[in-house]
């Protein structure tokens, strides 16, 4: 597993070099040169599968360099460490596509754990934060989530809907379950409307909220 560190200070990267000297992760150091918005807009960082950014520069300048990732790497993955997470800042960079929110505290013993779980397509978000995020996407919307969703759904229906929190793409899925890319197209409209979302971002949070209700308040959160 390839993972890009970023930070602006030394320290930090070799504390997360240290925290990360296994055999399974590779890991990579770059440290950024700036932390002014624009800057971080273009930086040209290296590919890795995973992203672990320091947050210690203002909201802007850290949203502009998660955009600029996921632009480069639509498929990476993103954690970001910080002093702390407010809830505005939070909402913020899970709307980006953010899957890990750390505390400098929290990486010292979660970081390593949370990596292979990003990794595969899961989260890694204190459970209550996540709750409240999918409650404001519902807010915003006027939606809501039918309770016997689930219970409604095909056989197909169901296989679809694991595929995309497994975060596959409709050809992915199509190849995966031999049917055709606009059938799996078909699917992914019907689901939407039965749990009453219009993005699939927001059902696969909707799932993932529904699969974790019954864990621990910092368990690990994941499709």
């Amino acid at each position: 597993m390839t993972v890009c560190l970023l930070s602006p200070h030394p320290l930090v990267l070799n504390e997360f070099e240290r925290l990360l000297a296994k055999p399974q992760f590779k890991v990579i150091s770059k440290q950024l040169e700036s932390t002014l918005a624009p800057d971080l807009r273009q930086l040209d960082p290296p590919k890795a599968q995973i992203y672990v950014i320091d947050a210690h520069a203002a909201r802007q300048a850290t949203g502009a360099l998660l955009t600029n990732l996921l632009e480069r790497y639509p498929g990476s993955r993103l954690i970001v460490v910080g002093e702390k997470h407010d809830e505005a800042s939070s909402y913020a960079m899970l709307r980006t596509g953010v899957k890990g929110l750390l505390t400098y505290a929290e990486a010292r013993e979660q970081l390593s754990k949370a990596l292979p779980l990003v990794a595969r397509g899961g989260f890694w978000v204190p459970r209550q934060l996540l709750s409240n995020f999918v409650d404001s996407i519902l807010i915003g919307q006027g939606r809501r989530m039918k309770a016997d969703s689930v219970a409604n759904l095909s056989r197909r229906e169901q296989e679809v809907l694991e595929s995309l929190l497994e975060n596959l793409a409709n050809k992915e899925i199509a190849g995966k379950l031999n049917i055709a890319e606009r059938t799996v197209k078909f699917h992914v409209s019907n689901l939407l409307s039965k749990f009453g979302v219009r993005r699939r971002a927001d059902l696969i949070l909707l799932c993932f909220q529904r699969r974790t209700a019954q864990e621990e308040p910092r368990a690990p959160l994941s499709h």
